[in-house]
């Protein structure tokens, strides 16, 4: 919050005087949510903004009668159970009529739980649920804390894979739901007086799942200190990692940042991180997502992300909406993405704001390490549904100081671009920017803080395209990307710096 009447989130501003304005028409849904969840309540510097809370409590009280309006969604309600009770724990005043209001938003929870969406939105619900089994004392409360721990039960073993990644693959996603776990061991302690067993083991079993999310988390940053931004991913949502590990480091167990030079597999979210010398790379060699719960992924399977001298060079598109618009889909699909497109068409099929038809499934993973060179090799059948029945297989060879991209497409086609999506910061020359390519295309491009990068293409030519680069929500900004037709059905791509 700004002031007493304004908020921004998602990078825009707005008014919120008004009875209207919880649900003001031509207001992104997202924005709207964010106004409902009342985090501001535990926001950084929030003392400094109580004098405003509870007459924003009680305003949205009166101006959302219970089951009416967008901040009745469970989601938003889930949230907004949790930020009172937290606000309330730590010394905000919660009157008799702010409680009456909470109980009355836990029972129409309860009888609304998002089965039918399952994922992040299931796990908060159950998380509110114990938030307030905690808080109420008697049979209700006893009811909902029963309910909320029997969901986590089953929500986090499934929903938390063997390599301590969140199943539905986006590193943003990941760490809301290590945020709601941490949130949750933190709870317990709070309440440890109180005799409740089954959720003292539960906290311990949740202390040793958040060790493995904090280290996957690790692992998927680039140097810079912020998440890689594969599938629904953006800076500002979710706690910053480094926030998340101190988070952690107070609960008492502190977590290592970084990962060793050489290969860090990912086996059941499907990421590969190479790293050496002044190198950082992320490859996508995994399922777009649980079969079941596609909504936050993208057609990006064999993309990668490069960081040199810590700093971002080859970037993902990023995400900046969530409303079903031409700016939605093209941020989902293959061209936004750092890999190849073939006549045209996505790897899978995203439409909608969260749907996918036909995915793409990755096969044929290999990794080879010796001599300080590594070698993944990996394809997927995303294309094969085409006329052609075309099979992209892509071939990396990595070491300190080169990166070889080697692109095979089997089957036949009519046409294929290899993309590579650059961070803004990144700088060309004019003559490039141009497009005066030499017959055999090369290039060099310069890191901000210092550093090059000269680059040889195979391709028959290769071109800049204006691309867009949207790090946050409501953010986006003016890049390039290289695009390359291929040539025949295998094109190669090389890079070096120093």
């Amino acid at each position: 919050m700004s002031v007493p009447d304004r908020c921004r989130f998602l990078n825009e501003d707005r008014s919120i005087s008004g009875a209207g304005a919880w649900n003001a028409p031509g207001t992104r849904k997202l924005w709207l949510y964010n106004l409902h969840y009342f985090d501001d309540l535990n926001s950084r510097e929030c003392e400094r903004r109580r004098e405003w809370h509870v007459p924003l409590i009680r305003r949205w009280i009166d101006e959302n009668p219970p089951a009416s309006g967008i901040g009745w969604d469970s989601y938003p309600t889930s949230l907004r159970i949790v930020n009172w009770i937290k606000w309330a724990l730590w010394g905000g005043p919660l009157p008799e009529e702010i409680v009456r209001s909470l109980a009355m938003q836990v029972r129409h929870l309860e009888g609304h739980l998002e089965f039918h969406l399952l994922g992040n939105h299931l796990f908060a619900n159950a998380k509110a649920l114990v938030f307030a089994g905690f808080f109420f004392e008697g049979p209700e409360g006893e009811r909902w804390l029963r309910k909320g721990l029997d969901l986590l039960d089953l929500e986090v073993s499934e929903q938390v894979l063997p390599d301590g990644g969140h199943f539905e693959r986006s590193p943003m996603y990941h760490s809301l739901v290590l945020e709601d776990l941490l949130d949750l061991i933190n709870l317990g302690r709070a309440y440890s007086g109180e005799g409740l067993d089954r959720t003292q083991k539960l906290a311990v079993k949740w202390s040793e799942t958040a060790v493995r999310m904090s280290k996957w988390l690790s692992a998927m940053c680039h140097p810079d200190g912020e998440i890689a931004l594969f599938n629904d991913s953006a800076f500002g949502i979710a706690p910053s990692p480094r926030e998340l590990y101190a988070y952690s480091e107070r609960l008492g167990f502190p977590i290592t940042e970084g990962s060793r030079d050489g290969v860090t597999h990912l086996p059941e979210s499907g990421y590969i991180r190479l790293q050496g010398g002044e190198a950082t790379l992320f490859l996508d060699v995994g399922p777009l997502g649980p079969d079941f719960l596609p909504a936050h992924g993208h057609a990006d399977t064999l993309s990668f992300e490069l960081s040199l001298y810590g700093r971002r060079v080859i970037a993902d598109t990023g995400t900046s909406t969530y409303d079903n618009c031409p700016d939605r889909l093209y941020e989902r699909g293959t061209p936004a993405h750092n890999t190849v497109v073939v006549d045209g068409m996505d790897s899978s099929e995203v439409w909608g704001s969260f749907r996918v038809a036909r995915r793409a499934i990755p096969f044929g993973l290999r990794i080879d390490e010796k001599g300080g060179e590594v070698s993944v090799e990996c394809s997927h059948d995303g294309y094969r549904r085409l006329p052609g029945k075309v099979v992209h297989k892509r071939s990396l060879r990595f070491s300190g100081g080169t990166l070889e991209v080697v692109d095979t497409l089997g089957g036949r086609i009519r046409s294929a671009q290899r993309r590579f999506h650059l961070h803004p910061a990144v700088v060309f020359s004019g003559e490039e920017r141009d497009g005066r390519f030499p017959a055999v295309s090369t290039g060099c491009w310069e890191i901000p803080g210092g550093g090059k990068v000269k680059w040889r293409s195979g391709a028959e030519s290769a071109r800049y395209e204006e691309a867009r680069y949207s790090p946050e929500f409501g953010v986006s900004l003016n890049t390039a990307r290289l695009v390359e037709e291929f040539p025949e059905a295998e094109s190669r791509f090389g890079m070096k710096w120093s």
